[in-house]
């Protein structure tokens, strides 16, 4: 609001945008995008828009209507709450002197804001007439004309029965983008009303980034990383979030707007290729050593995996793969009691979850809860075992059957994914066969490794001897002569 002279008032609220926010609420393009940063305030200037728009509405006595479509109902509620009430309520924050033929004096270098008045002639009198201010819901924010904003969690229904103008926040991680797109964009054209999209990067399979990335496809688009952001006044230390984050690839999609496809996968074909070993997957070149087992249980059409690692010396060697797809419960528990027969497995992990449940319990029964341990596969459990493979493969201490080209797309199927929270979760691209059990199944077992050769209590049985039993004159040999692979270890 402007004061007599024309300089902005003292007690106007006034709202600042950044340039690349201002850039943002002036480009008028009917279809527009932009890929924004971070902490950057992309919603916060889109709503800016949607308020700027829905108050000159209300000044040309006629009406419109915005859609927000936005991940969950929580960030829904978000964008409400903390950007679009808020700015709103400061457009009628203050009233003020009269305004010029009924409309408000905006100061728009700046971008202060208030209340507005009109004039109205009743007989030979004029008089003020203060404009009602909005009205706030939970989802909706409703202006005296008519004019509304609605604020609602994407899904192909909700875009289809939506109206008016829509903005699609954070459309990158919208379940189901392509059908929620397909849905929304038809009805807004039929309108002709405007769609804003605004995102950070999530991986190059959804429909966020074929819009981003196509060129000539009549977008506006915008595109504004944490560098750009911080040269243009956004106030953050760039440095402490990188080491407050201390995840690379994270820090590169999520701030630096990098199209994470390879760095996404968890294991990239480099290092799977590098973990190759001509003599891997060869049972008759087992050794003799400690084994460690992982079991993928089978639900449905997935398939059953037993991977079988073997330790040398500091080395785990996969001696086996057993992968079998629509088999009985009873031919899974064949399985494993013929590679516990094999190999001297000291420590097999196997899935609990679900359908685990049973065939844990039978094979905790046979072998005993110290040699046979259910996992439960929450997320935290899943990101734990995933992370020591990764690691043991990038010290180059994991070998895997060299030439497989199954193996290799279902050990590089599983994708590493930052929800807009920042917890990394890990998923799987849908495109391996079986959903990468070989994955989890490579998983259990090195990470069974890596909780190292379970300590096991023994009494020995006079007159008899373990075929494991290491000679007398071995130093694994006790003071009573016992090997550590007594009958009673087992």
């Amino acid at each position: 609001m402007a004061s007599p002279d024309g300089l902005p008032r003292a007690d106007a609220p006034v709202i600042r945008f950044l340039p690349y926010q201002k850039a943002w609420i002036a480009d008028a393009a009917r279809y527009k995008i932009g890929m924004f940063t971070r902490r950057g305030g992309k919603t916060f200037g889109s709503c800016g828009e949607i308020v700027n728009d829905c108050i000159g509405a209300e000044i040309d006595r006629r009406k419109t209507r915005w859609t927000i479509l936005s991940r969950s109902e929580a960030t829904a509620k978000e964008a409400l709450e903390d950007a679009l009430k808020p700015m709103t309520r400061a457009y009628y924050a203050v009233v003020s002197g009269l305004a010029r033929q009924g409309q408000p004096e905006f100061v728009q270098d700046e971008f202060h804001v208030a209340a507005y008045r009109r004039e109205e002639r009743q007989g030979d009198t004029v008089v003020m007439i203060d404009v009602p201010e909005a009205r706030y819901k939970t989802h909706e924010v409703h202006f005296p004309n008519g004019s509304r904003v609605v604020a609602l969690s994407a899904s192909p229904d909700a875009a289809r029965g939506f109206g008016g103008n829509l903005l699609l926040d954070e459309f990158a991680f919208h379940r189901d983008s392509r059908a929620i797109w397909g849905s929304a964009f038809p009805v807004a054209a039929r309108g002709g009303h405007k769609i804003r999209v605004i995102s950070t990067p999530n991986g190059k399979g959804n429909k966020f980034y074929e819009l981003m990335t196509t060129t000539d496809n009549g977008w506006s688009k915008h595109h504004v990383d944490i560098y750009e952001a911080v040269k243009q006044g956004l106030d953050v230390d760039v440095e402490e979030i990188r080491r407050g984050m201390a995840d690379q690839d994270a820090w590169a999609q999520e701030f630096e707007l990098a199209w994470l496809d390879e760095a996404s996968a968890w294991l990239d074909y480099d290092l799977i290729s590098s973990c190759e070993y001509a003599n891997a997957g060869r049972p008759e070149l087992y050794t003799g050593g400690l084994c460690f087992v992982g079991v993928d249980i089978a639900a449905r059409n997935d398939l059953f995996v037993i991977w079988v690692v073997e330790q040398v010396g500091e080395v785990l060697i996969t001696r086996e793969i057993i992968a079998r797809k629509r088999i009985s419960f009873a031919e899974q528990d064949r399985l494993l009691d013929e590679v516990m027969k094999r190999y001297r497995v000291v420590r097999c992990r196997m899935d609990q979850t679900g359908m685990g449940e049973k065939p844990v319990e039978d094979a905790q029964r046979r072998y005993g809860t110290e040699r046979v341990e259910g996992v439960l596969f929450t997320g935290p459990a899943r990101l734990d075992m995933a992370t020591t493979l990764k690691e043991s493969m990038q010290d180059r201490k994991t070998r895997i059957p060299a030439g497989d080209p199954v193996l290799r797309a279902d050990l590089h199927s599983i994708k590493s994914q930052v929800g807009v929270t920042g917890t990394r979760r890990l998923i799987a691209d849908g495109d391996s066969d079986g959903h990468a059990d070989r994955f989890w199944a490579a998983a259990l077992a090195t990470s069974a490794a890596d909780m190292g050769e379970p300590d096991y209590g023994y009494q020995g049985v006079p007159g008899t001897r373990s075929r494991w039993a290491a000679p007398d004159q071995d130093d694994d040999t006790d003071s009573t002569g016992a090997g550590r692979w007594g009958e009673g270890a087992w």
